[in-house]
């Protein structure tokens, strides 16, 4: 697998994002426009049907995720706990999921600053979290 960093570490599961998503979408598209040029309650019930069909997919996948970040928060505050010394190791339940999702990618030798500059200097969001890792850790194993 090639080296994963801030900028690649993004993952497209393509089943997902280039088939089920983009069909179920064209769907819905067909269908509204179906139902607008002839508007029968078959049409509109079959717009109303393909959109439902979109948003539960989008709902699943915004479910996968949410439930992959809680595994994340997780193993974080377990790792955390092990290498964390002094004043970190009582403040690991002070991090966000939100955070841990961040410090995630951190190595085990920046870590432990890592999340004391975080709750230091309060930074809230994963993004700014991930761009401060010097030394990457790949997840290859993300939803």
């Amino acid at each position: 697998m090639a080296d994963q960093n801030y900028g690649n570490h993004r993952k497209f599961f393509p089943l997902f994002h280039f088939f089920v998503l983009p069909i179920l979408l064209a769907n819905f598209f067909y269908s509204a426009y179906h139902a607008w040029q002839d508007p029968t309650r078959a049409a509109i019930w079959g717009a109303v049907v393909s959109l439902a069909l979109a948003l539960g997919a989008l709902a699943a996948r915004v479910m996968a995720l949410k439930v992959q970040d809680r595994v994340i928060r997780l193993e974080e505050r377990l790792r955390l706990r092990e290498l964390a010394t002094g004043d970190l190791k009582t403040r690991v339940n002070d991090l966000s999921a939100q955070q841990m999702v961040g410090l995630r990618f951190a190595s085990d030798a920046e870590v432990c600053d890592l999340a004391t500059t975080v709750l230091r200097d309060n930074v809230r969001k994963a993004t700014p979290i991930k761009k401060m890792v010097k030394n990457w850790r790949a997840d290859h194993e993300r939803a």
